[in-house]
């Protein structure tokens, strides 16, 4: 068995699309009338077809569950998002946790949230070009000695 898709219920579907084109670079696979399959396992569905599927009313806002994308240029990713046509509301905006990777967290049009953080290879090599040694960078990271080898493929 495998994972196949992660499914979003939506409200405007044309809206989430366009939110998932052009701050994430999804693509739509198919479109088949309130059921869009969009690159990287995203399927989003129409409320109402859900409702009818599953019997059930549903709401949004249960912030106990994220999507979650990497990316290693996370200033200019944040600058996307500031220029972006969308109104943002921020989880929060750009941070850094105490292992060092930076990440931000929004609200999809419905209420979704999304996290974008830095892959580890990428902080492990940002630390690195700082000039912090490999087990300076281990127990910032809080991780183990070899695992930084391998993240910054030595």
């Amino acid at each position: 068995m495998r994972l196949k898709n992660i499914l979003l219920v939506v409200e405007n579907i044309e809206k989430s699309v366009e939110f998932y084109k052009s701050l994430f670079g999804l693509c739509v696979i198919n479109d088949f009338d309130g059921n869009v399959i969009m690159t990287e396992g995203l399927v989003l569905q129409d409320r109402k077809i859900w409702e009818t599927l599953i019997g059930k009313d549903i709401s949004y806002s249960g912030h106990d569950a994220e999507l979650y994308f990497v990316e290693n240029h996370m200033d200019r990713f944040a600058e996307k998002l500031e220029n972006s046509s969308f109104e943002i509301e921020y989880v929060n905006p750009l941070m850094e946790h105490a292992w060092g990777q930076r990440v931000i967290r929004i609200y999809d049009p419905d209420h979704h949230v999304i996290e974008i953080g830095e892959e580890l290879d990428g902080v492990a090599r940002r630390f690195l070009k700082a000039g912090m040694t490999r087990e300076e960078i281990a127990q910032k990271m809080q991780l183990p000695l070899d695992y930084i080898h391998e993240l910054i493929g030595e």
